[in-house]
């Protein structure tokens, strides 16, 4: 058991080189992590916020209504794109002069929705700023570490083979540098693999969130024509 290689006692006794490219892919790793946890506590509000969102929308024909009772729902991608198509539907009232659905639906018969649909466009890029946040850390985790890690392997390998010098080359000799050298891709394919897999898992769920938002747009669209129609 004296022979027994003790991963901690190989970092420790790794170069310097090696140890700054160990405690990089420590670090990475401890941040890859606590993206993970963020971004699945923000995705867990988000879900939430839109579900309320939508039984508050479903339960009421007044976006007045829906506006004052949803106030709080900041984290509802679906509340943002509702409050950029409402906010354009006030402005589109102040520029006709009237609340009068019959003018408004003059308006759309004569331009269309195309001014509501760019708005609930911005409010869904708007909302996917959200999910978009640290995706390209995670990425960039995933796709540099196994990098760092062979980078560090390299370095420990040519460590190796100066180390024997005159010595004459044995496997007592080359072992410790070797080993050194491969905890460095270890560790950085410990640091590139959940980082990997949650970038995944979160592109995932986003394109779910996109698609939701895609689809609330429609109805929001739906409701508009529905409520222009019943006021003819």
């Amino acid at each position: 058991m004296s022979n027994h290689l003790d991963i901690v006692q190989i970092i420790l006794d790794s170069g310097l080189v090696v140890k700054g490219v160990l405690i990089i892919l420590f670090g990475s790793s401890l941040l890859s992590w606590a993206i993970m946890f963020k971004k699945r506590s923000i995705l867990k509000q988000m879900k939430a916020s839109n579900n309320h969102f939508l039984e508050i929308f479903n339960s009421t024909e007044n976006f007045q209504e829906v506006t004052s009772r949803c106030e709080t729902l900041d984290f509802s991608p679906l509340h943002i794109i509702f409050t950029h198509g409402r906010q354009e539907l006030l402005n589109l009232q102040e520029e006709t002069g009237s609340n009068d659905r019959r003018q408004l639906l003059g308006h759309f018969k004569n331009f269309g929705l195309n001014g509501i649909n760019r708005a609930l466009e911005r409010g869904a890029l708007q909302a996917n700023k959200r999910l978009d946040e640290l995706m390209v850390t995670l990425a960039s985790i995933g796709s540099l570490a196994p990098f760092v890690g062979l980078f560090g392997t390299v370095w420990g390998i040519i460590d190796s083979f100066r180390a024997l010098g005159g010595e004459s080359a044995s496997l007592a000799v080359v072992a410790p540098g070797i080993a050194e050298a491969l905890v460095a891709t270890a560790i950085g394919l410990a640091a590139a693999i959940p980082a990997v897999w949650f970038y995944n898992y979160f592109s995932g769920e986003n394109g779910r969130q996109l698609g939701e938002m895609e689809y609330f747009s429609k109805e929001f669209l739906n409701r508009v024509e529905k409520n222009l129609i019943q006021s003819k």
